[in-house]
């Protein structure tokens, strides 16, 4: 998709004009289809507020004098460490890593209850500018819908430390058994209030990478990194959301923290001048699930959202006082809008995963459902749940001719460019120098034209990409009704060079062949973003073993966008320095019913696919990154709102 530059005035010779991508969501969220109450309207209880805490805290006059519930102190010592810093920093507060406080704020319902525990971290930030009571729009929100949500104070590890991540995952877990003490005393104000059964944590920058080491520490017996350290938590976390996270800065035994068994949602702003690439995909894509259930992960990517405006006391300014000379503020959605989406996906992620409302299910994997609720800018999503089986993920060896189960084999056919290879982020992460998704997708180039040939000539035919099964895999998928095709996809702008027809040489001698060549992506080949292009779509195509086919549009079935453009520094020379492209691949899930295949052929046993076949036959150029092929059971209430919103695509 092409940049739109938009001007708006070069200042003192510095500024470029800004550019963004053309905005769709006029077409794009024409339409809404869940029917239900807005997730982001405040709910029918009053709601109260308290402090819990030391009591003596010297800086913090709220854990200090206001406390409602005094707390005790933990030793972090093991896992925090305040290196050359520690006189300073235990000077200015008043108690070291062995006697951190535990201390809150807390909205909560007027009602008996019990109800839900939410607990959301803050990340990094400078120490003396709290960061804690920047939640207060989801505390307000969400005490009103029946949550009890505390917003955790962990400023004393903010500042210049690092390595402190697991010390912040642990610490919101003994928030927890904390909260076990409140829910079990009689004197206490939440006596029989907290439900530990149903518990959520929200984190946001180094708080969205902690969330995910305490959805670990909380099944774990031992610190991974010093076994001395017992953990017995085992709380009722079920739910984990990362706002803007980082991720790989605690790394035990060298290797990322993996996450099982909890439901998970990520969501990262295009136009982020901290966190400056969506790394929360990498957690993203280390959840799994052990057994098949209504558990499930999704991730939005939005377009000109910022890392700080998640957070009312961060607001726009990412890199500090310094914010409004190098950041190009002006490109940034307001500040409201921001928080608008945070308030509609996190409430509407907690009523489905901690009270059953499956009506906002849809939204978690087509976002454009739920058009009304949301702010006018781009989205993208990803999407997959427990019930996952996949033909292809690219992640298990170097054959691409080779599925990921027995009895699934890869083939292309007339494709230009054909490979398996890690996705790319735009930047690199300050606490890992890769630049990796740490995931695996096929890259499918195509090129329908000959070489040689002007527009309105003849094309060659469409380049494919099949992925067999044999009967036994078939079986073993235990396909049904619900049954839908998934399938993760987003195009790039690469465009390979025309191809060369049948025994014709690329040098221009001759060269005998039986099928359509194509020559390979070079550099040089590489098109210019600022060029308009058109518009990517294909078709996906099912066959079943006795030769039926039915084929349809990928792009009725969800947004197929070219990487949008960004740019977040107000000197493009510099943007340019820093990063090395001004756009980051996000993939867009795709959900595609079995059951609309039957409709396209009745004659279809789409019960016992033998192929599934991409066929690139709408677009006679392109190049898409495909991931994660294969089947889901899912529930009646996507089929209905997928089937709603079809026509938004366009």
């Amino acid at each position: 998709m092409a940049a739109l530059a938009l001007a708006t005035g070069v200042l003192a010779g510095c500024r470029a004009t800004l550019e963004l991508s053309p905005d769709d969501s006029a077409v794009v969220l024409a339409r809404h289809s869940i029917a239900g109450d807005d997730p982001a309207e405040p709910g029918p209880l009053s709601v109260r507020r308290l402090y819990y805490g030391s009591g003596t805290d010297k800086n913090r006059v709220e854990y200090r004098d206001s406390v409602s519930i005094v707390t005790g102190t933990v030793d972090a010592s093991k896992l925090v460490d305040l290196g050359a810093s520690a006189n300073e920093r235990n000077g200015y507060w008043g108690f070291s890593p062995d006697s951190f406080p535990i201390n809150g704020r807390v909205w909560y319902p007027d009602g008996e209850g019990p109800f839900p525990v939410v607990l959301i971290v803050h990340g990094n930030h400078n120490m003396r500018d709290f960061s804690d009571p920047g939640y207060g729009y989801l505390g307000e929100l969400l005490a009103s819908r029946g949550y009890i949500l505390t917003s955790v104070d962990m400023n004393f590890i903010n500042g210049g430390i690092r390595g402190e991540n697991d010390g912040r995952g642990w610490l919101l877990l003994e928030h927890l058994r904390a909260w076990k003490g409140f829910n079990e005393d009689p004197d206490s104000p939440f006596f029989g209030k907290a439900d530990l059964d149903r518990v959520a944590l929200i984190g946001h920058s180094r708080g969205g990478e902690a969330v995910g080491h305490a959805a670990a520490f909380n099944r774990l017996r031992y610190y991974p990194d010093d076994a001395s350290l017992t953990f017995d938590f085992g709380f009722g976390v079920r739910s984990v959301i990362a706002i803007a996270p980082v991720d790989g800065q605690y790394l035990p035994t060298d290797r990322p923290v993996p996450v099982e068994d909890v439901n998970y949602l990520v969501f990262h702003g295009s136009h982020d001048g901290d966190v400056t690439s969506f790394h929360g995909l990498r957690q993203w894509s280390r959840v799994t699930y052990t057994e098949p259930s209504d558990l499930f992960k999704s991730a939005v990517y939005v377009y000109r959202a910022n890392h700080g405006q998640w957070n009312s006391v961060w607001g726009p300014h990412d890199n500090g006082p310094r914010s409004p000379r190098i950041l190009d503020l002006e490109q940034l959605i307001p500040e409201e809008d921001q928080r608008r989406f945070g308030e509609v996906y996190v409430s509407a992620f907690l009523d489905a995963t901690l009270k059953g409302a499956k009506q906002y299910l849809p939204m978690f994997r087509d976002h454009r459902v739920a058009a009304d609720w949301l702010p006018k800018t781009m989205y993208f999503n990803q999407f997959q749940s427990a019930s996952f089986r996949p033909l292809a993920d690219f992640e298990g060896d170097i054959d691409i001719t080779t599925g990921s189960r027995a009895g699934v084999t890869l083939a292309g056919d007339s494709l230009a460019n054909w490979r398996e290879s890690d996705l790319k982020l735009r930047s690199q992460n300050r606490a890992n120098t890769s630049a990796s998704q740490q995931n695996q997708a096929v890259w499918l180039g195509w090129n329908r034209r000959y070489r040689g040939h002007t527009e309105g000539d003849e094309l060659g035919r469409p380049a494919s990409y099949e992925i067999r099964l044999s009967e036994q895999a078939v079986r073993e998928l235990e396909l049904s009704d619900a049954s839908a095709l998934e399938f993760r996809l987003g195009p790039s702008d690469d465009e390979p060079r025309p191809r060369v027809r049948d025994g014709e040489a690329e040098g221009g001698g001759e060269r005998s062949g039986d099928r359509d060549r194509a020559a390979r992506v070079e550099d040089s080949d590489r098109p210019d973003r600022a060029a308009p292009k058109p518009p990517i779509d294909l078709s996906v195509e099912i066959e079943d073993a006795h030769g039926q086919r039915a084929s349809l549009a990928v792009g009725d079935y969800g947004v197929l966008r070219r990487p949008l453009t960004m740019s977040i520094l107000r000197r493009r020379d510099r943007e340019e320095e820093r990063f090395p492209q001004q756009w980051e691949l996000v993939l867009q899930s795709f959900s595609i019913p079995l059951r609309d295949f039957a409709a396209a052929n009745p004659a279809l046993d789409v019960m016992n696919p033998r192929a599934v076949r991409f066929v690139f036959d709408r677009a006679e150029v392109g190049t898409v990154a495909l991931d994660d092929v294969g089947f889901a059971e899912t529930y009646p209430a996507f089929f209905t709102e997928t089937e709603r919103a079809r026509s938004n695509s366009r």
